[in-house]
């Protein structure tokens, strides 16, 4: 089995670049199953039904999630919709809309998790997904986690703490994809962070002069995710054993592409 995890797609210009990539990578390389980075796929912060629907018909499985799930109103409600495979982070409380794992949409089981250090008050994502998987969650199937984090310590603590117990643990949320793609002694893959889909010339996938601005203000600026131009398109390919469920080998997939 061969999944492709992509980082966090920011803006129109990120999903110009997954439209573009996507369904030549997903036939050129054999891949089976794509999870996709998408809580930045509306100008930058939150989902649209409309881009939501935009990724899949591009070649996207599941759509996982982070901090920014909750920004675009008029989403949240689309969250309990079974026919969209979005899922929030599992560790919010259990009263949010929507789902935080899913093992109902393909030949992969999927879980989206939020981290604690420096993002938020949330549930011990450990003691969650401990829970989940105890519950018997995706028997028979291999078990994927996008964790979205900002600190590197955290993200590496998951992947220990899980594994042999999860096919992969890839991080997400600093946009910047890390080259420590490896293979847990117990068979867990794992790389600290996928990057994004977002422009070179920019900062995080957003305009210079709207981030900069806010550096030297001291005050929140309004950021605008670049639209055009040569666009970074990160992920990682993960190959896993069918047999056991675990992965054999993580490697880097980065393109760049102009739109």
């Amino acid at each position: 089995m061969r999944v492709l995890m992509i980082g966090d797609v920011v803006g129109s210009g990120g999903r110009k670049a997954v439209t573009s990539l996507l369904r030549d990578l997903r036939a050129e390389m054999n891949i089976d199953f794509v999870t996709l980075q998408g809580e930045n796929l509306a100008a930058g912060i939150g989902l649209t039904v409309e881009t939501v629907t935009e990724m899949l018909e591009a070649g996207a499985d599941v759509i996982t999630t982070g901090n920014h799930v909750w920004d675009k109103r008029e989403f949240i409600d689309h969250l309990d919709d079974p026919f969209l495979p979005v899922l929030r982070p599992l560790n919010y409380p259990t009263d949010n809309p929507g789902r935080g794992a899913s093992d109902d949409s393909g030949p992969i089981a999927v879980i989206s998790l939020i981290g604690r250090v420096w993002v938020g008050e949330f549930d011990s994502p450990f003691a969650v997904i401990d829970d989940l998987l105890a519950g018997g969650f995706g028997q028979g199937k291999p078990i994927v986690v996008d964790f979205h984090a900002e600190a590197t310590s955290e993200k590496a603590a998951l992947a220990w703490h899980l594994d042999g117990r999860v096919a992969a643990v890839v991080g997400t949320h600093t946009h910047v994809p890390t080259a420590d793609c490896k293979v847990l002694p117990d068979g867990t893959g794992f790389v600290t962070d996928l990057g994004m889909v977002g422009a070179v010339d920019s900062i995080l996938g957003v305009e210079v002069e709207g981030s900069l601005a806010r550096f030297l203000s001291g005050r929140r600026q309004r950021m605008q995710p670049v639209r055009s131009g040569l666009i970074n398109f990160n992920s990682v390919l993960i190959d896993i054993d069918d047999s056991t469920g675990l992965t054999t080998s993580v490697e880097r997939v980065d393109r760049q592409v102009e739109v």
